[in-house]
């Protein structure tokens, strides 16, 4: 039915309380960046390659401001904002006239995600460029197969849904965003083990924010996970790009 209020998937209480533990972690030297890094440096590379030199720029979770920083060397005037610091992002975003809007590991956990890339179209300047980049479908197989193994013959939601090409494709569509491109590169990490892989989980806000999470983990549980994760396993992160243009 038109106008029908979107599945309360995830939970925004429990998602600006991650991505704050999140900022809180990010002042320490050693904070897990990995994933936001590959995503500024492929904004960066994109933006080279389409010859496109922003004036002003709208930041969303660019929470260590590379971005930000790359941006600002290049003469571009930068705003910067993140759901850790009250941005609703299902709502129209707070100015507008913007040559880029670039959304980092973001819309992934949104209950509205067509409604926010409106938005981000709405937000930008006739013939600005949107980017949205997210940890899509076919990410993290070896904690998903782990986490099967621990919940045994009754697995439990452990990890949210995910985006893939064609469903960011279909969302693109609906949103309205110009000349629209989704593509996906793999991003590999070996881990030690899977504690070390839930802290880096937890330090780069990408841990479980469902609306109806699965109990936790029992302490048998939790040993029959480690073992089936090992150490050394390389995980892999399938980082989503959504292009479009404001006509």
């Amino acid at each position: 039915m038109e106008g029908q209020a979107p599945p309360q998937i995830f939970a925004p209480a429990r998602r600006r309380a991650a991505r704050r533990r999140a900022d809180r972690r990010a002042v320490q030297s050693d904070a897990a960046r990995y994933v936001l890094d590959d995503m500024v440096e492929d904004v960066v590379e994109r933006l080279a390659f389409l010859r496109h030199e922003p004036g002003t720029a709208f930041l969303i979770g660019d929470r260590f401001g590379a971005l930000a920083a790359e941006l600002r060397a290049l003469g571009c005037a930068v705003t910067q904002a993140d759901a850790a610091q009250g941005l609703d992002e299902e709502q129209p975003l707070p100015v507008q006239g913007f040559d880029l809007v670039a959304s980092l590991s973001s819309l992934d956990t949104l209950n509205d995600p067509v409604g926010a890339l409106i938005h981000l179209r709405r937000a930008l300047a006739p013939g600005g460029l949107a980017l949205a980049c997210l940890v899509g479908a076919g990410s993290l197989d070896a904690l998903r197969s782990a986490m099967l193994v621990a919940d045994g013959d009754r697995p439990a939601p452990r990890l949210h849904p995910m985006i893939d090409v064609r469903a960011g494709a279909q969302l693109l569509q609906r949103a309205g965003w110009g000349n629209p491109v989704v593509d996906t590169r793999a991003l590999s990490v070996r881990y030690s083990s899977l504690s070390s892989l839930v802290a880096d989980l937890r330090a780069q806000a990408l841990g479980n924010c469902l609306a109806r999470p699965g109990p936790p983990l029992t302490r048998s549980q939790a040993a029959l996970a480690a073992d089936s994760f090992g150490q050394g396993t390389i995980e892999t992160f399938e980082i989503l790009t959504l292009t479009g243009w404001r006509l």
